[in-house]
Formats: structure tokens, sequence, C-alpha cells
């Protein structure tokens, strides 16, 4: 048994139930979002990239019959949203088939492409008839030189712009995915400029997680991290679009302490989800892990129930359980809206528990607070 896996079993032992922060949903009962990575296969390169996707398509991929009966145990977890994402989805044959099948089961089903003439040969307007609620997109950069050299494919900027301008044609929702490192975070302003211009409905900002391509190098600060979320939640306060962050849960805690109002993070999702915390990610071959940055497998759909997993595998279950967290996240009093990146905790010392390596906040004695999410 391997020290991880040690330390899961450890921490199983002290577990009860786990703790939701939110009063709407049951982070025990179901997951939130469940995210499906239909394959690795991909024509880009791109810098930060978590799967280190390949050009073609690994033998082991989940076969179309058995993403059918992924689908199906997708439906039984009943989530707010299931995204197909890769890789490049687009090189999935079969992914129309996947779609419809998916929104036919009552899924709100997103789709995460690439930027690829593969995707640019697609109909919009039939994406969105077959079910796809919306589309995200990423721009890494907010200029043509600097998101191709991201993205590692010259032209990659080109074919971004055409697919955010067919998906508006075709009234199909557009989410701007944008990851912050080093390379491009001086672009901040020129990114607000270009997202007022693209109108999406959600710009969702990543923080990089060292696993994969991405690299301990590009990394903010935890201090250029924390001036990243003041001034995202000052722009938050004008933009016509919702605003959130992907593996940077502590941006919930800045708008608190800024705004000093639970709604200002704008219900969107129920407050506290993080990794196998109303999150989970399934694989291009089966393997359901807490997100696709925290590549720890519980079980695999070829074999295990998706809802089983979620609910009871002592991983996603640990996960869930705030008391377990350690360093100055098991002391924090924001743990159970943010409760770090639990990603990021163990690309960076090997312990999904450990307290968030990214974050300069230190946090203050107890007291007690009728507010539940700060409990």
């Amino acid at each position: 048994m391997t020290r991880l896996h040690s330390l899961i079993m450890v921490k199983e032992l002290r577990a009860t139930s786990a703790d939701s922060s939110s009063v709407n949903f049951n982070f025990n009962q179901q997951p939130f979002i469940v995210i499906w990575e239909v394959t690795r296969a991909c024509g880009l390169a791109c810098r930060h990239c978590r799967a280190e996707a390949v050009l073609r398509k690994h033998p082991l991929e989940l076969t179309t019959q058995e993403s059918f009966r992924l689908i199906d145990q997708v439906a039984r977890a009943k989530p707010t949203l299931f995204v197909l994402t890769g890789g490049d989805p687009a090189l999935r044959h079969d992914l129309q088939g996947l779609i419809h099948y998916a929104a036919q089961l009552g899924l709100r089903v997103g789709l995460s492409p690439s930027a690829t003439p593969e995707f640019l040969r697609a109909d919009f307007a039939e994406l969105k008839k077959l079910g796809v609620a919306r589309i995200s997109l990423s721009l890494d950069g907010a200029t043509r030189e600097s998101h191709d050299r991201f993205r590692g494919v010259p032209g990659t900027w080109e074919l971004t712009m055409e697919a955010i301008a067919r998906a508006a044609a075709a009234k199909l929702p557009v989410q701007i995915n944008t990851t912050f490192t080093r390379q491009n975070v001086g672009e901040f302003d020129a990114f607000t400029e270009l997202l007022a211009r693209i109108r999406p409905v959600l710009w969702s900002v990543f923080q990089l997680v060292p696993t994969g391509r991405g690299k301990m190098d590009d990394l903010l600060t935890a201090d250029e991290l924390e001036e990243l979320f003041l001034r995202l939640q000052k722009h938050s306060e004008a933009s016509l679009y919702d605003i959130k962050t992907t593996e940077g849960q502590h941006y919930r805690r800045v708008v608190l302490q800024q705004t000093k109002n639970p709604a200002a993070l704008r219900a969107r999702a129920p407050l506290g989800i993080n990794d196998g915390k109303g999150f989970v990610f399934i694989s291009h071959t089966g393997d359901i892990q807490p997100s696709g940055f925290l590549p720890i497998t519980a079980g695999n759909v070829r074999k295990d129930e998706l809802l089983d997993v979620y609910q009871n595998a002592p991983l996603f279950r640990n996960l869930r359980d705030t008391s377990l967290l350690e360093g100055k996240c098991g002391d924090c009093e924001f743990k159970n809206i943010c409760g770090g990146s639990r990603a990021r905790a163990f690309a960076m010392t090997g312990n999904p528990f450990s307290e968030e390596p990214l974050c300069s906040y230190q946090p203050r004695p107890r007291v007690c607070s009728s507010n539940p999410a700060l409990a």
C-alpha cells in the first residue's frame, strides 16, 4: 500500500459525515457537475494541458456502447450539469450521438471543445438542436500572438474567434475559459476589454495546477494570485457576465471579504464545490476521479457504479469532510466555502489534504457565526 493510500484509509477511520456548506444541495448524495473526458486525442499542444493530450486516441478509450452505459450512470447520478471535454471531443466520430443520448435522458449537456479545424466543421445549430446547452472555449492570450504561443499551434486564435462567432449566430451560449500564469497575467486588462466585445455568459478563470504539461515555473505566487482575485472581484462588480474560478477556490473568500455578502458570489452553483465535493471526473478510459486535475482513481465505470463511487469511496468521502483538512486550511473560517485546491495541494505536496499552497491568507481565531457558510 502506498503512503497516499495509507493516508486516505487512516483519514477514513476518522471521518464522520462529510460537511456541506450549502443548504440547497447535498454534496454527499450527488455531484453537482460531472465532467467526462471523451478522448485525449487532440491536435493542440497547450502549455498547461493537464491531460498531456496526444494526436491519436488511447486504445482503451471507452467504446460507443460503453459510453452509452456511462451516460446511463451519469443520468442516475442526476447532476445539474454534464460536460463533455477532451482532448478534442470533435475527434470522436460518435460525438453527436452521445450528446443526443445524454440530452434525451434529461441531462443538461455542456461541450468543452478544442478550437481545431475538426470542431469548426461542426454544424453549431445542429449541436444546439441535439442538446448542447453551452460550449466553453479557451482564450489564454488576449492577442493572437500570446494565445497561439500558449496553445502551441499557430492559427488557433482565428479558429477560436470563428467558433465564438458561429456560436453566437446559432444562439448557442458561450463560456470563456482562461488559465492565468506568469506568461499572461499581465494581460488582465486586455482580457477584460476583449470579453466586453465577446460578451460570454460566463468567464471561468482557471488557476494552474502543475500536473500534465503544467509546470511549477509557470505558477503565480500566493501574493500574485491574491492580487489577481482582488482585480477579478472588482471587475465582477461591473461585468455583464458571471465570473467563477476553477482550482481557485479562495476567490470565494476574497469576494466575501470584499462584499460581506454571500449573494455576491452569484448563485450559479452551491457554495463549497471542490475536487470530489460536488465535482466528479471520468477519464477517457473510464477512471472515476475527484477532478481532472486530481488524478487519483477511486473506481472505473466499466466495473463500478459512478454514483456509488462518488457517495461511498473513501477518497471522495474524505475530500468532502473539511474537518480533515490540514495546516491553515483546517483552521480557516472560510474552509466550508473554499477548502483550497485539493488538486494543487496534491500536485505540490503529494497530500490532497494539505493546505492550499498558493493562499496568502492567515486564518483568524475561530468565533461563533450565524452564517452557515462561515461556521
